[in-house]
């Protein structure tokens, strides 16, 4: 091999195992997966279901609604917890969460990747 090869295969795979220690060490725990959801879950909550309320009774308990919202965070918390299943593979997980709480309420099902400190949710649907 020429020495220019060497070199170039050498550095791609340095390359290559620092971005893999770095995706490692950037791979977000379930704590921080469960904050992330209970804050999406809170900011739908406040605009989508706070907000667009219609009914008199409703407007009525709309006075408070973010109120409800937000010191319902840890239940919602122990909920997402109870109800995620995590697939860690060193340098990325995958969070499923099936979000059931009673027959009353519509069950949801969330996917979501997590790499580099972040998490991007690519799948979210009522069931």
């Amino acid at each position: 091999m020429k020495p220019l090869t060497i070199i170039v295969y050498t550095g791609a795979a340095a390359g290559l195992a620092a971005l893999g220690v770095t995706m490692a060490k950037t791979n977000p725990s379930q704590v921080e997966y469960e904050q992330y959801a209970v804050q999406r879950l809170t900011k739908y909550l406040k605009t989508d279901v706070c907000k667009k309320t219609t009914n008199i009774i409703e407007n009525l308990i709309r006075f408070n609604c973010d109120q409800l919202v937000d010191s319902a965070n840890p239940q919602m918390q122990e909920i997402i917890a109870r109800t995620t299943e995590r697939q860690n593979y060193i340098i990325f997980s995958i969070y499923r969460t099936d979000l059931k709480i009673n027959s009353w309420i519509p069950s949801y099902k969330f996917e979501t990747v997590a790499a580099f400190d972040q998490f991007y949710t690519y799948t979210a649907q009522e069931q």
